[in-house]
């Protein structure tokens, strides 16, 4: 068994959380550009609609890390939003969840109804931009507290039950496959079509995954030998290191000298922009995964869209269309993800946990906090 799998196995289904009887509760809360500390707040108090959840695991997503490591939004905040836990309580109108109930919940969900809902853009309808759960503060998310309240429109169609064989680490997974999910088809990967991923992280990990899912015949890269050795164990039919090889070159070796059809990148770093233009053939597609920086900035040249008719995409969180089908592949361990979760701090370590994330050494992949 290996290190992973023994942690996850040692996480059995726990006995019903009960209604928190104190007042305050541990939260890692934002205080500004890099910086956080672990501190009592109050426990959020639900109204009849509401459900309260006691956090038992939340994933630290990268979006987490831009946020707090360059400020991009006023402090205070409570972030996390790959969270897993058990019901504490509920309001008295709340019909479907009962205390004790193991659920996942998201923290967006559309209204269904509007322009862009109507148009299948979930993420752009304004309730969906409206965060429906938080643990204090401004509307967050909040897993990276004990207690988190979830609001009506999101206890009554973003929460779902975590099957009792599942670990709560496990079903964590639940919003960031959903999300990359969506981005693997956003792409149009085909059966049979040559997939570049550059970045081997644990968003580009699940990236690679999923586009297998669909069919893709996919080709990694990661500076880190870990991370590649990983990404071909996992599926990927070679992984590349980007300091040591033309990826390019490689890549049109492999597809009769074309380039790959779809290039997904999971690495947040504009230069890599006009890289994957070079590796998609004509007619291909790039989807950018990583770069929602709201001031990043960038160039490439623009024959390759203009003349060579590559197409640059982007996408952005979950989409509801997937939320049950993203469930039967987390829950029926149709993915490998326990073997990606490789450190498990409690909210204590907070800091030590997102410096890690932020920065990861050999042995680490997915960082998941236990508050």
């Amino acid at each position: 068994m290996s290190r992973a799998d023994a942690m996850l196995a040692s996480r059995k289904p726990g006995a019903p959380a009960a209604a928190p009887e104190k007042s305050t509760m541990r939260a890692g809360v934002y205080r500004g550009a890099g910086r956080v500390e672990v501190e009592d707040v109050p426990v959020p108090q639900i109204s009849a609609g509401e459900v309260l959840i006691r956090v038992a695991a939340c994933g630290i997503c990268g979006t987490d890390i831009k946020k707090i490591k360059h400020g991009f939004v006023k402090p205070p905040q409570i972030f996390g939003h790959e969270i897993a836990g058990t019901v504490a309580s509920v309001g008295a109108e709340v019909k479907m969840w009962k205390p004790g109930d193991r659920v996942v919940s998201f923290h967006h969900i559309p209204c269904g109804a509007c322009f862009f809902c109507e148009k299948k853009l979930f993420s752009q309808c304004r309730i969906y931009k409206t965060t429906g759960v938080t643990a204090g503060f401004d509307a967050n998310g909040g897993g990276f507290a004990e207690y988190v309240r979830v609001m009506p429109w999101v206890a009554e169609r973003g929460m779902v039950a975590i099957p009792d064989e599942v670990s709560f680490e496990e079903a964590t997974f639940l919003e960031p496959v959903n999300t990359c999910w969506k981005a693997v088809r956003k792409a149009r990967v085909a059966r049979g079509e040559s997939v570049v991923v550059i970045g081997q992280g644990p968003i580009g990990l699940l990236l690679m995954m999923l586009a297998r899912v669909e069919g893709g015949r996919v080709y990694t890269s990661d500076p880190m030998s870990e991370r590649r050795s990983k990404s071909v164990e996992l599926g990927a039919v070679e992984a590349f290191d980007p300091q040591g090889s033309k990826l390019a070159e490689e890549i049109r070796a492999r597809t009769g000298g074309r380039g790959a059809d779809v290039v997904l990148v999971a690495v947040p770093d504009p230069r890599l922009v006009e890289e994957a233009l070079g590796i998609a053939r004509p007619g291909g597609r790039i989807l950018l995964f990583a770069h929602n920086d709201p001031v990043m900035r960038i160039d490439f040249p623009a024959a390759a869209v203009g003349v060579e008719e590559k197409e640059i995409l982007g996408s952005y969180s979950a989409d509801v269309d997937l939320q049950e089908a993203s469930a039967r592949l987390v829950f029926e361990r149709r993915l490998p993800l326990g073997s990606l979760v490789t450190h498990v701090f409690p909210l204590e370590q907070f800091a030590r946990a997102l410096e890690l994330a932020a920065h990861p050494v050999g042995d680490s992949c997915k960082v998941v906090v236990q508050p």
